[in-house]
């Protein structure tokens, strides 16, 4: 069967068909500001030229994605490209301030990046793209700027709706955990650029990155429809303006588990897709495994559309996924079983729609008569797993855990025992007719596998505000009892519920912290006869274990780093029965590592903490705190951020911190005190 190599195996440099140099450069911007840039070439003639391949994102290439870098980009320059990874404005040592996500600003700086490596000696005039999250995102947007230079992109765990996949809306609710996201950005953005590489003015800099940003968080919550800001950016809203050839990647348990199939089913140039059962990190160094050979698959990519190499891999397979089977209820799990399938294309002509009606007695073939109401605890979906699960240690314990207790404030509808397998691959819908006791309402509909001791495996969900059930660019009112038809998806998967194994359907009201509780408490009714799911599913065939792609993963060796502290991850569930409140607590110290090849020492922690009452909705609290300290011989800097959000019947209230400190004194405090009325949220 398929490799089990788990980590990747490490290639030394000179094992490469190329050796490789890399140094730090500026490349100019046309408004003068200079972006930060760590350049890998391969050593070679004067005469031979190379396409480049580029990854643009905003996380420091200098310390916090260095090793990655130096694996990736390495890696590949060794094979014959020139690979670049710049810090974004304002970010890193780039000069500049960043106001905000993918404004138009940060599109045009890469439009010129393109242009700028297109004309170099060195270059044969392509460019390639990768990235994962904001990178992969990114290399989308400018696929649809059509600039010519860019030949092919490889989006990984990206999104192509700003408003339903991105920060502040997940999956159809107010998210309480992308608060942490709000946070760790205008955080991230203020700390300082490295005055190794930036210069004596670096201090400056620092000043403006602290003093300039406005609070991100804020301007999200004051769009709560799908506007045009949130469409200004999103690929989804004309996918003809991409020409190229995309190859995406994600995993199921990713953020953004929808985007290769969506990408699949829509685009319309030569396209490629892989979705196996990852977290959000690239699919060589992803939890849960098995992960693939993602750099040499890559490298196929790029030899085929950037060299013009004749590999066939545009006729293969257009979607490889992994269908997942018995997957553990254990948040720390780091492997799961199953198979790797094969589709022609997507959809793929086999796929096929079975209904399920929901009826007193569970699940029928038919529409049943009668209602159900449920008014679910309001700490319901802790146990759902992080919705960015991103790290690559099973110590986090990021993955959802057994379902049982989420099933308890659940009104449950199970299918028979299964006496074949049940395959669940695609798109799931749900569409219910549901009523609300006041005047809003929140619809929380989960897939689970329960298996023969009882334990119940979260398989996949999706969440509807019902202000929202015309439409996410619609605040529409909600009439007490009155009856509503919805329609919502749920997250795309590859799943098989195996023999002895039931399908349960769990719908409550709440989902924290996934979703954001709604203004007023209410009770949520569910009329059988309009109210169903439909469960897709595809006859594949199983992947070619020759392939590629399931050989032995490689990355280059990389600079040393020394661990002077180890980090501290934890994840805790506190209940106080006097308060009634439950608290969900992340907390990952990231110890004390050295990096020889920057010579910095670097320390800090996040913490994720979201409390709320069972039987309060006004008492949700979202509190996130960030912290980062970079150090060397003459330079020791730290920057430290906090942003906590609650609410009442009305409003939202965002109360913000930034601090910096220099050799321990603190030269920089920002707060914010706001308040941001509701909109159907």
């Amino acid at each position: 069967m398929f490799s089990d190599s788990y980590p990747p195996i490490e290639v030394s440099l000179s094992d490469l068909p190329y050796q490789v140099i890399d140094e730090e450069i500026y490349i100019p911007i046309s408004d003068g500001t200079r972006l930060a840039a760590r350049i890998w070439k391969p050593v070679a003639s004067r005469t031979e030229i190379f396409p480049s391949i580029l990854e643009y994102i905003p996380y420091r290439k200098r310390d916090d994605t260095r090793i990655r870098d130096e694996e990736q980009h390495a890696y590949l320059a060794g094979h014959g490209y020139v690979c670049v990874r710049v810090d974004m404005r304002g970010s890193g040592d780039s000069e500049g301030i960043q106001l905000d996500e993918y404004l138009p600003i940060e599109q045009q700086d890469g439009l010129e990046i393109i242009d700028w490596l297109s004309k170099q000696i060195w270059s044969n005039g392509n460019v390639g793209m990768f990235g994962l999250s904001w990178g992969g995102i990114t290399s989308l947007q400018l696929a649809t700027h059509r600039p010519p230079a860019l030949k092919a992109i490889v989006p990984v765990g990206a999104s192509v709706d700003r408003y339903y996949d991105d920060g502040a809306y997940f999956v159809g609710g107010l998210a309480g955990e992308t608060i942490g996201w709000g946070g760790v950005m205008f955080a991230l953005n203020g700390r300082p650029p490295d005055p190794v590489i930036y210069g004596n003015e670096w201090r400056d800099a620092w000043m403006k990155r602290l003093e300039e940003p406005p609070l991100f968080m804020k301007t999200w919550l004051e769009h709560q429809q799908r506007d045009d800001y949130w469409l200004q950016g999103s690929v989804c809203t004309d996918y003809s303006r991409i020409k190229i050839p995309v190859y995406a990647v994600s995993g199921w348990t990713d953020c953004w588990p929808n985007t290769v199939m969506r990408l699949m089913k829509n685009l319309t140039s030569t396209r490629k897709g892989l979705i196996g059962p990852w977290s959000h990190l690239y699919p060589n160094r992803a939890m849960p495994g098995p992960g693939v050979n993602f750099l040499d698959e890559m490298l196929r990519w790029f030899d085929r559309w950037l060299k013009g190499i004749e590999n066939g891999i545009e006729d293969e397979p257009m979607l490889t996924l992994f269908r997942q089977e018995d997957v553990p209820v254990d948040p720390c799990h780091n492997w799961r079983d199953g198979v790797w399938l094969d589709a022609q294309s997507w959809p793929d002509e086999s796929l096929m729609y079975r209904e399920i009606w929901l009826s007193p007695e569970g699940t029928s073939d038919s529409p049943a008569q009668g209602q159900m109401s449920i008014n679910s605890p309001q700490s319901t979906g802790m146990m759902s797993g992080d919705y960015m699960p991103g790290y690559g240690d099973i110590r986090n314990a990021q993955m959802p855990g057994d379902q049982r207790n989420e099933d308890a404030g659940s009104l449950c509808f199970d299918m028979p025992i299964q006496k074949v397998p049940l395959d669940i691959i695609g798109t799931t819908t749900a569409e219910f007719e549901v009523s609300s006791d006041a005047g809003n309402g929140l619809l929380a509909v989960r897939l689970c596998d329960v298996a023969q001791d009882g334990s119940s495996t979260l398989i996949t969900y999706g969440v509807m505000n019902l202000a929202q059930r015309d439409g996410r660019e619609v605040q529409a009112s909600v009439v007490p009892d009155e009856r509503y038809c919805i329609s919502l998806t749920l997250n795309d998967t590859a799943y098989r519920i195996l023999k002895g194994h039931k399908l349960r359907i769990a719908v409550s009201n709440a989902m924290w912290p996934i979703a954001w509780p709604v203004a007023d408490k209410h009770n949520l009714t569910v009329h059988l006869a309009g109210s169903r799911i439909i469960l897709p599913n595809v006859e594949l065939k199983q992947s070619d274990d020759d392939r590629v792609i399931f050989q032995p993963s490689r990355v280059a060796e990389t600079s040393k780093v020394s661990v002077l502290e180890p980090d501290l991850p934890s994840r805790t569930i506190l209940e106080d029965l006097t308060t009634g409140k439950r608290t969900l607590t992340i907390r990952n110290n990231f110890g004390k590592t050295h990096l020889s090849s920057s010579d910095l020492m670097i320390s800090g922690f996040t913490q994720d903490q979201f409390e709320i009452s069972n039987t309060d909705v006004h008492s949700a609290t979202a509190d996130y705190q960030f912290s980062k300290r970079y150090k060397r011989d003459g330079w020791d800097v730290e920057t430290f951020g906090k942003m906590t959000m609650t609410c009442d019947q009305d409003a939202f209230f965002l109360r913000g911190e930034v601090r910096a400190l220099e050799d321990g004194k603190e030269i920089c405090c920002r707060r914010w005190d706001e308040r941001i009325p509701r909109k159907g949220f």
